[in-house]
């Protein structure tokens, strides 16, 4: 994140693993064996309130955030597989969206590049934040791409 040019979330690794005491979310961590993190991702069972029609949080949805890989595993696209899992997770749960957030036009872009629709832009207090969907559906293939991570 740091050589795109993206704030690092090496400064907050305390506030990411405190997000497994969230009682509304899931930390869900992708490992290589047994010893070695090469990401993760947290699920929430509801979108948040605040950016979302009353229309959209109407529908079935997970919303995904606080999605971190290692870098050195960067050509092997860990948080779109990681994301795809998530799409796959949200179909089989009977979700019909899989949303998420982020604070960078090129986060916005990588998420685009996986699938995901721009859908609104919020101002939050001091940050605008990029709101956006992909339909849950399942993902062919799925097994495969974990494999050659």
């Amino acid at each position: 994140m740091e050589q795109g040019g993206l704030p690092s979330w090496r400064e907050s690794a305390a506030e990411l693993a405190g997000q497994a005491a969230n009682p509304d979310g899931d930390v869900w961590v992708l490992a290589e064996g047994a010893r070695r993190i090469i990401g993760c991702t947290t699920i929430q069972e509801q979108t948040p309130a605040w950016g979302w029609t009353d229309e959209e949080l109407a529908e079935p949805a997970h919303y995904l955030y606080s999605t971190v890989t290692d870098p050195a595993h960067r050509a092997k696209k860990p948080g779109s597989v990681m994301s795809l899992w998530a799409v796959d997770r949200a179909a089989a749960h009977g979700r019909t969206w899989v949303r998420r957030g982020c604070h960078f036009p090129a986060l916005a872009r990588y998420y685009q590049d996986q699938g995901f629709e721009l859908v609104h832009e919020v101002q939050r207090t001091r940050a605008k934040v990029f709101l956006m969907a992909r339909r849950a559906e399942r993902v062919a293939g799925l097994e495969e791409r974990f494999r050659v991570l």
